[in-house]
Parts: structure tokens; sequence; C-alpha cells
């Protein structure tokens, strides 16, 4: 298919959400398939039968990830491997590089599938929003399909294979290999199943495409294309009636449509909605059309489509445009575990990671390195995040064994194909990603297969625009690989930001992957000195933030560049969490489970970094952050650098009230003194170190203190939220501090914590961050890491109060009372 007549202007259009609870008419009903779940972990003879005997099984809920209960262990997929992205010369003994946990082998999931609501003229889909992996799926003992690519969403039309009495029996044999990943993927049915019985007339799955063609101040037009299915598949005079409704639920536009038979089973309706509340990062208006098909007067199907609208443009010269307002994209990339959750989904976990990437000003997000759960891309709409989807870690080439390389030339369009239906009608999602750092980079022929996989992106939604992460810059330019996308994207390559531009048609540059630094979660090493692969006999990083990989860099040698060039349209951080796998700099020393780059750790809780990133992206609130804590025992008299995240210009420091002196940012031949204020030759004493920070006309308007801790007295629990939601699946975060008798956090506390809840509520998980520690995520007690520990509790299907309970040996106990109820958020 040929390339769109305006590559770089991609006039945007919003978007699709599949309804994720059942319709209110009748002829279309939708269930989530959470519940009464049997599994059994190994490849079981027979399991697919409906007659087999399952009583003796687990009974799980999905989503579930079975692998995520560990235990941890070096030995668990073992590779052996010389990882070309990182530099390395030769092939190395790697443990943990895909979380240290069991996730490899076969797993089979049953349950007994009542379909309500079913009979003649009806049709029955199970729609699978990811299973991990090569799912095979069954219904009472014949398999109806199988898609091997764990990460995405498909779908099966059962009908044929339903008894016309009932007794269904659903099975699905999932199986992980060894050496298929980089990073830990989790096992099982770890995304949501969903049952959805319509008419045989009916609009099917992701069978809405809907586009904002025109936007103007006083109005848009609204393009919804609508596909439906006939049990022939031939013509029948069908009408379907839709609706617009703004944010408020209020009508604003309608038009009802009969299908002609030149219509090829497809609807185009044109509205127009007056007035428009436009969608934005900062105001994510959503509006929903509602369409319901009709033969003659009969209701054969409603369907409901939320999408924002807004448009935007990537255009030479001047960059990234959203609604007519330039500006660059203030991105993280984000794997898809959960931290102690695992890979199972949960949209309340969801929403905490979002909330604080949110605070820190964060306003896009790539799904590194594949295709999201669908409550992500939701949940984007919702609170104002820009997405790049992602589709592949692997094309042909393989980067390991087992990878996605082996079902690329067989599934790479299915894949594709499914990816852009599901989410090309979301206003958040604003370009498509097709791999990341694929060796074909440099390969005979990968520039065809780029734009192969471009153009049938191109060919399922032409309003956006596409790109892929490249590490191997000269080869990608050099072979016209990078000058096929839409968007050159670079990986770690902030000082040939320039050359690449010259050399490329697009005239702008994406940092599609930027940084790489690493840090441990109040972890300082000295000297506080600028470092590559620097590793330390405790397998942490130094949180002065100054330590990189041998292929990246620190955040301000990025800021640099994005400050300076107007071509360079954004960076995404790798990554704004920590995650399970890919232990770098430690993948070869065991124990390390998880990644060290998050600017937020494994639990949730932010790191230093994050005060750096909130200081520069969050324009709206002000940000001071003093570091490192100031509990040296022993360091008396040695220099300990201070510093300090600030978005306020300078700031004077103070140790026991004596002045340090007065920094201000400001450019140099270090980037780090652009971005932050550094007193690098403060000696440790104990008592008080405080910063007061000074406006540009040199007003003092801000000040923070940080305290000499003295010996551990209490634990205290601070929630992220008062209340939740009475939903059995609802959480709260819950920081649990251990504190001195003057309420100062013991930096170097190091005690075990038990929890115990109580009431209307369960204990779900319990992480602290800390990369080396082995303990399972599933029981309710923890050391704690820099003297924190985060408890996950959540909430019952009933309203009242969950009560936590904290206890260490020598502490004094904390609590906590959080309220449920129906009514909460």
């Amino acid at each position: 298919m040929p390339r769109p007549a305006l590559p770089l202007k991609f006039l945007a259009a919003a978007l699709l959400l599949l309804a994720a609870r059942p319709a209110t008419a009748q002829s279309r009903h939708e269930y989530l398939l959470d519940t009464n779940w049997k599994f059994s972990k190994g490849d079981v003879p027979g399991a697919a039968n409906p007659a087999f005997k399952d009583a003796k099984w687990q009974t799980v809920r999905v989503p579930h990830d079975w692998a995520i209960a560990g235990p941890f262990n070096g030995n668990n997929d073992l590779q052996e491997v010389k990882i070309e992205q990182n530099n390395e010369a030769k092939a190395t003994q790697k443990s943990g590089r895909t979380g240290g946990l069991p996730f490899i082998g076969t797993g089979w999931y049953r349950r007994r599938l009542a379909v309500p609501k079913f009979g003649a003229g009806q049709r029955a889909v199970l729609l699978f929003d990811g299973a991990m992996s090569n799912a095979h799926v069954f219904v009472n003992g014949k398999e109806v399909g199988f898609w091997p690519y764990g990460y995405n969403s498909f779908s099966f039309d059962i009908t044929s294979f339903l008894n016309p009495g009932g007794g269904d029996v659903l099975a699905v044999r999932l199986q992980n290999q060894p050496e298929a990943s980089r990073w830990y993927p989790g096992a099982g049915l770890y995304r949501n199943v969903h049952l959805i019985v319509t008419d045989d007339v009916h609009i099917p799955v992701w069978g809405t495409y809907l586009t904002t063609p025109t936007i103007t101040a006083e109005f848009a037009k609204v393009k919804l294309r609508t596909t439906v299915a006939t049990p022939t598949g031939d013509f029948q005079p069908l009408r379907l009636d839709t609706e617009i409704r703004d944010a408020a639920g209020q009508v604003v536009a309608t038009t009802s449509t009969p299908l002609a038979a030149t219509d090829g089973l497809e609807f185009e309706q044109n509205l127009v909605v007056p007035q428009p509340k436009l969608w934005a990062p900062e105001t994510p208006v959503l509006y929903t059309a509602s369409s319901k098909l009709y033969a003659g007067d009969a209701l054969k199907d409603t369907y409901t489509t939320r999408f924002g609208i807004r448009s935007f443009k990537f255009e030479a010269g001047k960059g990234f445009s959203l609604n007519g307002q330039p500006r660059k994209f203030k991105g993280v990339c984000n794997h898809h575990d959960l931290g102690p959750l695992g890979a199972a989904i949960n949209t309340a976990a969801l929403r905490r990671q979002l909330t604080l990437l949110k605070d820190m000003g964060c306003d896009a997000i790539r799904t590194s390195h594949n295709m999201p759960a669908p409550e992500l891309v939701s949940l984007c709409d919702e609170m104002g995040f820009m997405l790049m989807v992602e589709s592949f870690d692997e094309w042909k080439t393989p980067k390991v064994k087992n990878g996605y390389s082996q079902y690329f030339d067989a599934w790479s369009e299915k894949d594709l194909v499914n990816m852009v239906h599901r989410d090309r009608n979301h206003p958040s999602v604003i370009m498509w990603s097709i791999g990341n750092e694929v060796p074909d980079q440099s390969a005979p022929g990968g520039g065809k297969i780029a734009k192969r996989l471009q153009d049938i992106v191109h060919r399922e939604d032409p309003t956006r625009p596409v790109t892929a992460g490249m590490d191997r810059i000269d080869a990608a330019i050099s072979n016209n690989f990078a000058s096929v996308l839409d968007i050159a994207g670079f990986n770690y390559k902030p000082n040939q930001y320039e050359k690449a531009n010259e050399k490329l048609p697009q005239g702008f540059i994406l940092g599609t992957e930027t940084a790489s630094t690493v840090s441990s979660r109040g972890v300082y090493k000295f000297p506080a000195v600028l470092a590559k692969q620097k590793m330390y006999p405790d397998n942490q990083s130094s949180s002065y933030d100054l330590e990189a990989c041998v292929w990246s860099q620190t955040p301000d040698e990025e800021f640099v560049k994005q400050d300076d060039l107007n071509f360079v349209i954004g960076e995404f951080v790798w990554t704004g969490f920590d995650y399970l796998g890919e232990p770098t700099p430690y993948d070869e020393k065991w124990p390390s489970h998880s990644s060290y780059f998050g600017i937020i750790d494994l639990a949730t809780m932010p790191k230093d970094r994050y005060y750096l990133y909130r200081a520069r992206w969050n324009t709206t609130q002000a940000t001071l952050h003093l570091l490192p804590h100031w509990t040296w025992p022993g360091r008396e008299g040695q220099v300990t650098p201070v510093y300090c995240y600030t978005n306020y210009p300078s700031a004077e420091l103070f140790v026991n009230g004596q002045s340090q002196g007065r920094q201000t940012k400001g450019p140099s031949d270090q980037p780090q003194t652009r971005y932050r204020l550094m007193w690098k030759d403060v000696k440790y004493a104990p008592g008080a170190l405080k910063v007061v920070a000074y406006d540009a006309q040199g007003k003092a308007v801000a000040e923070e203190t940080v305290q000499t801790a003295g010996k551990p007295d209490h634990i205290r629990l601070v929630a992220d939220r008062p209340a939740l939601a009475a939903d059995g699946q609802d959480l709260a975060y819950v920081t649990a501090r251990v504190e001195d008798a003057q309420g100062n956090l013991c930096p170097n506390a190091t005690n075990e914590l038990k929890f115990a809840v109580s009431g209307a509520g369960t204990f779900r998980a319990v992480g602290n961050g800390d990369a080396t520690n082995l303990e399972p995520f599933q029981k309710p007690q923890m050391k704690a890491f820099s003297g924190q520990v985060m408890a996950i509790v959540q909430a019952s299907n009933k309203a009242g109060a969950l009560r936590l309970k904290a206890t260490g040996a020598g502490l004094k106990s904390g609590e906590i009372e959080l309220k449920t109820s129906a009514a909460a958020q």
C-alpha cells in the first residue's frame, strides 16, 4: 500500500473503548470471566476434555500470574548470551535476566462456561485481553483457536462449539518457553477474559473506527465507520442510529443511517459536535458515541464508542503540536508488570502508577516493548497521557533463542492488525511503534521489513505516524532504515541528534528511549562521581543519580539536547518504574531480580530522581528536594555532597545553621550544574540540613530541612488514599515508615515488619524496592529497605472499614483505618 500523501501531518482523531460492562440493550451482553477458574501448573493429559476431573486443582481468580509467587532463584531461565544492545563483546551467563522467577513451563486453566441469554440466532465470542503465552483455547474439548503472542488481544467466535443444552467447559493451555524474553513476562491468564453474547446480526469486536477530520472552535466533524456482521455475510437492509453525548451526558449530535447494498456491511456516519472541548493531557475531555443497530424495528445490537476530540501534527522544522500548541513529549517507558503484583493486571495499581507520573509532570508513556493492557489505554484517556503503543521487541533476527522471531513471518501482520483495531480510536494514542532495537536495523532487507510493517499500520489507521526505537544509528541512517519511518526514534543517542537530523528527511528527532540512569532508593555511594557500569559489593547503585550504563547517560545529558535543539520533539525515559528482570548492571551477579533504571522503585516509592524530573516537567507546582539523607554515623567530618532538585533558580544550604553557600543553576561544561544545585564539599555533621530556595527576584520562597535520625522508635503508616471501592479489587498502597521518636525517617533501618489486615479487606502484597531482596511478595512481612516497606491491601466486596496494623521487634506498632464503600473511586 502506498504511503499517505502527507505522511508527516496527522490530524488525529479519537477513540474506541470496548465497553467493560454489559451493554444496556438486551441484544448484547458482556460477561467478565474472572471467578471460578481452576488452575494447574504443568502439562496435564486430557485437561481439555470436558469430563476431566479438576476438583483438586487450585481455584484462582483471573487476571492471574502463576509465577509471581516464586520462589526467586538465579538459576531460573539462566541465559548464556551476548547482549549486543549493551555493547557486549562476548556471551556471558546472565542470572536474574527475567527476574529469577519460575515462569517457564505449561499451565492449564479450566472453568464452567455458562452462556446466559444464548439461543438460536445468537453469537458467542471469547475475547482475551492477553494470555502469556502460546494460547490454545478449547471449548467442550475442541480447539477453537491459537494465538502465540502473549501481549496481544485476540478473540474467537465459539458459537459452533457450544452445546445446545448448555453445560459448556472452557479450557486454556498456555506455555512459556525458556529464553523467550529479556525481562519478566509473567505467566498465565494475566489479563481479563470476556464472553460477549450478541444477535447473529451484530457489530463485531473492535467494530467501530472513529476519526475527527475537521476541528475548529465552532465545531468538530466526527466520522464514524461501523462494521456489521450477518449470519451469511450477505447484505441485509439495516439501520444504524447514533448519538454523541458529552462528558456531562448531554446529547450533542445524532444521526440515523440506512445500510445500502453497496456499502459492504460498513456504515459511514458523519456527525457534527458544536463547540467541542478538546482532549489534551491537561484537559482529558471525553465524549461517547452510542450506536443502535436495527433490522426494521427490531433492535439487533448496541455498541458504545468512547472518544476524544483533538488534533496533532508532526512538522519538519516545527516539531510536534497538539491542538495547535507546540510541545515536547515528557514521557517514560514502562514495562507491563506491576512489581509485587506481578503481571496480573489491576486497574487500581495502574491508577497508582499514573497518579505518581502525573504529579511528576509526565505526559506520555511508551508501552515497552509490547501491546499494553486495555485498562492502561483507557486510564490514559481518562487521566491525560499521550501513548506510544509499541508492538515488537524482535522481528526476523532474534535477540533471545525463543523470542518473537519464531512467529514473525506468520503472525506479525495479524498482531499489528489486532493492535491497531483495538486501540486506534483512543485519544491518548498518538503514535504506533513497530519495534524496539531490532537487529534488523543493520541486516540486509531490514528497511523493507520496516516499510512493510509501517504500510500495514497506515492501511489500518492513516491518522497516526509510525516510529521505532533505533539504537544502531549509523546503520539505520546509512541503509535508509531510519528514513522509511514517519518518526525517526533513537535510543540513547543525544550526542548524535544533530548528525541524524542533517541526514534524515523527516525534519525532527524523537528520543524513544533515554537516560537509563541507575539508582537504588535511599542508597548513596562515595565519592559522588559520574560513572559508567559502576558496581558495588552490595549489588546496589548510588542515588546521587550520576551512574549510568556503558550505552546510556544521566538525565541531564538528555535535558541539554531537549532544551537546545528545536527539532528534538521530546523523550521517553527508561524507565518510569523499576520492573522485574534486566537487573543491569548486576545481570551476571545474583541476587538481583529487578531493574535499577526506574525513576520510581518496584514498590512504587519515588527515588530521588523523581524530583529531578518533577522539577523540570511539573511546571504548575513547586519542587524542592534535598539528598542524601542526613544520618551517617561514622562519617563525621567526611565530605558528603548535598544536592537539591528544584524548579527554583537558586538556593542556599545550611548545616546546623552554618551556610554552605548559595548555588545557582546555569550553563557550564558539566550538564548537571544546569539542572541541579550541588554542594560538593559539604562535611557531614549530625543535626539539621536545611535548604532555602530563592525565586528569580532573589526572594526566599521555600525551605526544606532534613534531620539526623535517632534510634528507631515506631512504625508510621501512610496510605495513598483514604477510601476504597468495595468491589473486591480496589487497592491501597500503604507506606510503612520506621521513624525515630521525633518522627524522622530512619534511613538505615532494616527491621522486619509484619502486617495484619482486618475488617473489610485483605492483604494483597508487599514490597520494599530492594532489587536484591528475595523475600516473597505474597507473605505479609518484609524487611525495611532504606527505612520503608510498602504494603498493598485490597478491599472486600462489603462496605466498611479496612484496618491495617504493622508490627516490628522493638518498635511501637502502627495502625491505619481506610473506608470502603460502593461510591469510592
